[in-house]
C-alpha cells in the first residue's frame, strides 16, 4: 500500500507536468511554428495561382522550353526549392529542382491544378508541384519568443511545487484512508467507516461515505431477511410452486412439488420440463407463450408423469417478468386437476347420453352424426341412419305405466346391444324413439340386415305376455341426403311412412316421401290460414230413426273449403290436425258453429227436440271443456240433453284419471256420451262399464258385412250386431248404425232391433243453409233417440 500510494503521487506530480506544462509549451512552439509555416504557404499559394494561368496555355500546346523557363523562375521564390509540371497525359513532366544534396529533412508539397479554358468549357490540363523543406519546433522561434517561454517554464514549475505539496497534505492522505475503508469492506465483508473528519470536500466525501455504509449495512440485513422469508414462502407454501428459465429448465421447485410429484430436487434441477409431461401434450405446453403474452399469466393443463409413472392431470399457471436484463423472471404454480377433468368426462358423457338406456341421447347422436359423415367421405363409404319407432310403446305408458314402460327400453336396448358393430352407433332420442348409424360399403345391404335383426329382438315378449313390435326409416348418406340434419329428417320420413303402411317393419326412403311431406307441409298451411281465414265449417248429417225415417238429430262433421282448392279430404285434415295439436283449435271452431247451426235448425218446425252429436279428440277434453260447452248452450238457449258428445276407443284406451273426471262433469251437467266405431280396435266390454255411455254407434264396416255374398262373413257380422245391440239394449243404451248406403241394409238393421241410423241412402252431409233449405221443404218426423 505504501510503495501505491508512492508511485501514485509521483505519478500525478509527472502527470501534472505533462499535462499541463509540456502541451503548453508543446502549443507554443506548434503555434509558433505554424504561423511560419501559413507564412510560407500564403507566399507559395500566390504564386500558384499566377503561374497556374501562365502554364495554362503553354501546356495546352505542349511547349516544353515555355514551361521549363515557368518552371525555373518559380524554384528561385522564397523558400520553394523543387518545382514540378505535369500533364494528364504523362507525355509532359518538367522538375526544377535547388535541393543540395546533403538535403536530408522533410520536404512539404503544394500542388494546384493547371486549368484552361477553351470553347468546350475549363480542360484540367495537369497540375504544379512546388516543394519547401518542413519547419522544425523551433525552427520559426523568434528571440522574443525564446524569452517569453523561459519566464512561463519557470512559473509553471513553481506553481506546480505547491500544488503537489498541498495535494499530498490535503488529497492523499484522505484518499488513501478511504481506500483503505473499501479494501477492507470488500476483503472482510463488513462494512468500515473512513477516520477523517475536516470542514471541506474530502471531509464531507468521508462523511458521505459513512452515512453510505451505515445505510447498505441495513439495507442487507433487510435483504438477507426478506430473501430468508421468500425461501420459507416458496417452500412452505401449500402449492406445487417452480420456475424455469428461458429453455424451460427447471430451475427451482418448492417442497410441496416435490412430495406431490415424488421427485427429488436434485433430480429435477436443471432438467427440461417437457421431459416430465407425456408427449402428446408437450406442444401444448411449449405453445403455451404463443396464445398469451409473455409478461402475463398464461394456463394449460398437460399430462404430467410422476416419479412413480402416475399419470397427472395439472393446470399450470405461469407468471413472467422482466428482471431489469435480457432474462425473465418465471414462476408457476401447477395445480392437480385429475378429479376436475375426470368430472369434466363424467359430465360430458352425461349431457350427451341418455339416462335410462346409457345411449347417446339427442344431442350425443348428432354430434357423433357429423363425425360419421366426416369419417365416411374420408373413408369413401356410406352410412345408414335407422330410425326406429316402437309401436304400441304408449299403450304400455297409458295402461301399465310409466316403469313398465321404461323396462321395456331398457330391455329392447339390451337386446339391441347384441347386434350392434364396434363402429355402429345406437341412440334414444326421446320417447320410444331411437337411431342407428351402421357405416359400410353397401349400406343399403347392411341396414336391411339390421331392420331384420331389430324384428328379430321382438319375438319374445317384454315382460309377462307384452308383445312389441317397431317401424324403422332408412335413410343412406350420400345417395338421400348431403348432411346429417337432411339424412336424420329423412330416415324419420321413412318411418312414418311405414307407420302409416301398417307399422312393424322397415321402410327405406324415397322421394315420393317428399311429396307427402310437402303435400303434409300444405295442408298444416291451410289448417292454419283457414283457422285465421274462417274456412272451417261444420257439416251436419242427419240421423234417422230406422222405424219410420223421422230424423233424430244430426252428426257434425268438420269441413274445410278452400277458397280455391273447394273442400278438402277430412281424413287427412284430421290427421295433421292430431299429429300437430291443432285439433284443439279446430275441434273449438266446429263445436262452436255447429251449436250456432242447430240453433237455426231448431226454428223450424219439429227440430225443437233433435240432438247434435259432436265428435271429439282426446287431446280436447281440457279441464276447460264442460265451462266451454255450458257457456255455448246457454248462449244459443239448448238444453244440454240435445248435445251428444262422441268419443272413440282412443278417449277410452288413454285410462287418464283427468279425461274421466271431464266425460263425467259432461254427463253431469246433461249432455249424453256417446261411443263411436265400436267393434272396431279392442272394444273392451270394460268401457261400457267404467263410462257413463247412453248411445252405441256399431261402425260401417259391420253395416256393409252384415248382406256379404260369403255366407260365413254374413253370419258372423250379424251376430255381433245382435250381440252388441242386444247388450247395449241391456245396459240401457240406444243403438245407432253408420254408414247405412242401401234399403237391404236398413231393412236388416231394422230387423236385428237397432234403433236409429245415418249415412247416404238417407243424407248426405250437408252445410247448414242447404239441409236448413231441404229440412224446410220436407214435412220431418221426429224422434227422440233416447
Amino acid at each position: 500500500m505504501h510503495n501505491s500510494v508512492q508511485n501514485r503521487f509521483l505519478a500525478i506530480v509527472c502527470g501534472a507536468l505533462l499535462l499541463f506544462v509540456a502541451p503548453l509549451f508543446v502549443l507554443f512552439l506548434f503555434l509558433s511554428s505554424e504561423r511560419a509555416d501559413k507564412e510560407i504557404r500564403d507566399h507559395i499559394s500566390v504564386l500558384l495561382v499566377a503561374n497556374a494561368q501562365a502554364l495554362a496555355k503553354p501546356l495546352w500546346d505542349l511547349d516544353d522550353d515555355s514551361v521549363a523557363q515557368i518552371s525555373a523562375t518559380v524554384v528561385s521564390q522564397g523558400a520553394i526549392v523543387k518545382v514540378q509540371v505535369r500533364d494528364q497525359s504523362g507525355q509532359l513532366d518538367v522538375t526544377q529542382s535547388t535541393i543540395p544534396k546533403s538535403f536530408r529533412g522533410e520536404l512539404i508539397q503544394v500542388s494546384r491544378a493547371i486549368i484552361y479554358n477553351t470553347v468546350d468549357g475549363p480542360k484540367n490540363l495537369g497540375t504544379i508541384s512546388v516543394f519547401y523543406p518542413a519547419l522544425g519546433l523551433f525552427g520559426g522561434l523568434k528571440h522574443e519568443e525564446i524569452v517569453f517561454m523561459a519566464i512561463f517554464v519557470f512559473a509553471v514549475l513553481t506553481v506546480f511545487s505547491a500544488a503537489l505539496i498541498g495535494n499530498r497534505i490535503f488529497v492523499i492522505r484522505p484518499l488513501m484512508r478511504l481506500i483503505a475503508a473499501i479494501e477492507a469492506t470488500g476483503q472482510l465483508g463488513s462494512r468500515h467507516h473512513v477516520d477523517w473528519r475536516s470542514n471541506d470536500e474530502m471531509g464531507r466525501l468521508a462523511s458521505s461515505f459513512n452515512e453510505m455504509q451505515s445505510k447498505l449495512e441495513s439495507e442487507e440485513r433487510e435483504l438477507k431477511l426478506a430473501h430468508r422469508r421468500a425461501i420459507d414462502i416458496y417452500d412452505l407454501t401449500p402449492a406445487m410452486l417452480f420456475s424455469l428459465d428461458e429453455e424451460n429448465r427447471i430451475t427451482a421447485v418448492s417442497d410441496y412439488w416435490l412430495f406431490a410429484t415424488g421427485y427429488l430436487r436434485r433430480d429435477v434441477i436443471g432438467k427440461r420440463f417437457i421431459d416430465l409431461v407425456t408427449a402428446e401434450t408437450r406442444d401444448i405446453f411449449l405453445d403455451r407463450n404463443t396464445r398469451s403474452d409473455s409478461a402475463a399469466a398464461s394456463g394449460v393443463t398437460v399430462k404430467f408423469i410422476c416419479a412413480n409413472g402416475r399419470l397427472m392431470d395439472v393446470l399450470i399457471l405461469e407468471s413472467k417478468a422482466a428482471t431489469g436484463g435480457h432474462d425473465l423472471l418465471s414462476l408457476s404454480v401447477m395445480t392437480d386437476v385429475t378429479e376436475l377433468k375426470a368430472s369434466e368426462a363424467r359430465n360430458h358423457q352425461q349431457a350427451i347420453s341418455d339416462h335410462l338406456t346409457g345411449l347417446l341421447n339427442r344431442q350425443g347422436f348428432e354430434a357423433v352424426l357429423d363425425r360419421k359423415i366426416h369419417q365416411a367421405d374420408q373413408t369413401g363409404n356410406e352410412l345408414a341412419c335407422l330410425f326406429v319407432d316402437l309401436d304400441r310403446f304408449k299403450w304400455i305408458n297409458d295402461n301399465l305405466g310409466h316403469a313398465e314402460g321404461d323396462n321395456a327400453l331398457r330391455e329392447f336396448v339390451e337386446r339391441l346391444k347384441m347386434h350392434l358393430a364396434p363402429s355402429d352407433e345406437a341412440a334414444r332420442l326421446g320417447g320410444d324413439e331411437f337411431a342407428i348409424l351402421l357405416p359400410a360399403k353397401d349400406a343399403v345391404r347392411r341396414a336391411t340386415a339390421m331392420a331384420e335383426q331389430i324384428a328379430s329382438v321382438f319375438h319374445d315378449p317384454f315382460g309377462s305376455d307384452l308383445h312389441l313390435s317397431a317401424s324403422v326409416g332408412i335413410a343412406i348418406y350420400p345417395h338421400h341426403a348431403m348432411n346429417a340434419a337432411e339424412l336424420l329428417q329423412k330416415s324419420d320420413m321413412a318411418m312414418y311412412a311405414k307407420k302409416r303402411d301398417g307399422k312393424n317393419g322397415a321402410q327405406l326412403f324415397d322421394n315420393s316421401m317428399l311429396d307427402h311431406a310437402r303435400a303434409r307441409a300444405e295442408i298444416e298451411t291451410c289448417i292454419e290460414t283457414g283457422l285465421s281465414e274462417n274456412w272451417f265449417d261444420a257439416y251436419l248429417q242427419p240421423i234417422v230413426n230406422l222405424n219410420g225415417r223421422g230424423i233424430a238429430g244430426f252428426e257434425a262433421l268438420m269441413r274445410l273449403n278452400h277458397p280455391q282448392k273447394g273442400l278438402m279430404a277430412p281424413a287427412d285434415i284430421i290427421e295433421v290436425a292430431e299429429e300437430t295439436s291443432r285439433i284443439v283449435r279446430v275441434g273449438n271452431v266446429i263445436m262452436e258453429k255447429a251449436i250456432s247451426h242447430l240453433a237455426r235448425i231448431s226454428r223450424l218446425p219439429g227440430m225443437q227436440d233433435s240432438y247434435l252429436a259432436i265428435n271429439f279428440s282426446p287431446l280436447q277434453f281440457e279441464a276447460a271443456l264442460p265451462a266451454r260447452l255450458a257457456s255455448l248452450l246457454g248462449r244459443h238457449g239448448i238444453r244440454p240433453e240435445r248435445i251428444v258428445v262422441e268419443i272413440t276407443e282412443a278417449v277410452l284406451m288413454h285410462n287418464n284419471p283427468e279425461i274421466r273426471t271431464i266425460v263425467g262433469e259432461i254427463r253431469r251437467f246433461g249432455c249424453r256420451i256417446a261411443l263411436d266405431d265400436f267393434g272396431t280396435g279392442y272394444s273392451s266390454l270394460s268401457y261400457l262399464n267404467r263410462f257413463p255411455v247412453d248411445i252405441i254407434k256399431v261402425d260401417q264396416s259391420f253395416t256393409r258385412s252384415i248382406n256379404d255374398a260369403n255366407e260365413g262373413v254374413r253370419q258372423k257380422s250379424r251376430t255381433l250386431v245382435e250381440s252388441i245391440t242386444t247388450l247395449s239394449h241391456k245396459m240401457g243404451c240406444a243403438v245407432i248404425a253408420e254408414g247405412i248406403e242401401t234399403e237391404d241394409e236398413c231393412r236388416t238393421l231394422h230387423d236385428m232391433g237397432l234403433d236409429f241410423g245415418q249415412g247416404y241412402l238417407f243424407h248426405r252431409p250437408q252445410n247448414a243453409d242447404r239441409l236448413i233449405e231441404i229440412l224446410a221443404d220436407a214435412t220431418p218426423v221426429v224422434a227422440r233417440a233416447s
